[in-house]
């Protein structure tokens, strides 16, 4: 059984945001755009938006990016409505898949999923049918060499000390899980240790309970699923359970 390294993944998600960075602030834009129009443009009182920012100041989303859609969201541009919509189903070799959308046009997103899916040998299955295995969570990664004047076993050390579920170093990159309730206090608390140069993802994210490993030529298929769902302009976000 092949093995399929964490950075590995890192390093293929990565890959495709470089390729298709405008592509990634767009829908970063458009998160924040729902956020702000549904809980006001305020960071002191939207807590959601704070985070969405956060997030996009993480991925190096230019200011005048994150500007413009505040300003949609506060009326000063014309913005659209978007409606969030989950879609769950099983790609090849079985793995689980959840794939989260927001879209102006049901009836255009839904079709082109399935597509997408039913192509590459995968299927769409019921609400439901695939959440139950998955977890919300904050997830922070950190390249090894992006610590500051501290060392990983003194930087471990100091991080244990704050309100985390538990911190991994595998292939020198830095995995620290947090309830998504305590993720924005840890996080503030990381940026003010100045331990840190550079995120690789400082994120609320879905987390699978229990991942599958596939050999080499499977994991590819998924990779290859996964990348054509993220090249639909109304997906946003695409989690699934392959180790």
């Amino acid at each position: 059984m092949a093995g399929h390294s964490k950075w590995k993944n890192i390093q293929h998600r990565k890959g495709r945001q470089d390729e298709l960075r405008s592509k990634e602030f767009a829908k970063l834009a458009r998160e924040i755009y729902i956020v702000a129009k549904s809980g006001g443009t305020d960071t002191s009182i939207n807590a959601a938006l704070r985070l969405s920012i956060d997030k996009a100041k993480t991925k190096s989303m230019p200011k005048e990016n994150i500007q413009r859609a505040l300003d949609k969201a506060d009326g000063n541009q014309a913005g659209v409505d978007y409606l969030e919509v989950v879609y769950e189903g099983y790609g090849p070799s079985g793995v689980a898949i959840l794939i989260y959308c927001l879209t102006d046009n049901r009836n255009r997103t839904a079709p082109s999923v399935r597509s997408i899916f039913s192509k590459k040998g995968g299927n769409l299955g019921t609400e439901g049918s695939v959440s139950y295995l998955f977890n919300r969570q904050g997830n922070i990664l950190i390249e090894e060499d992006k610590l500051q004047n501290i060392s990983y076993e003194d930087f471990a050390l100091e991080v244990m000390n704050l309100d985390i579920d538990d911190i991994e170093n595998e292939d020198n990159i830095i995995q620290i899980s947090v309830d998504q309730k305590n993720f924005e206090e840890v996080k503030q608390k990381l940026d003010q240790s100045n331990f840190i140069s550079e995120y690789l993802e400082a994120e609320i994210t879905m987390v699978p309970t229990m991942k599958i490993e596939l050999d080499d030529e499977a994991q590819e298929n998924i990779l290859t699923l996964i990348d054509q769902l993220n090249d639909d302009d109304d997906v946003q976000n695409v989690y699934h359970n392959m180790a």
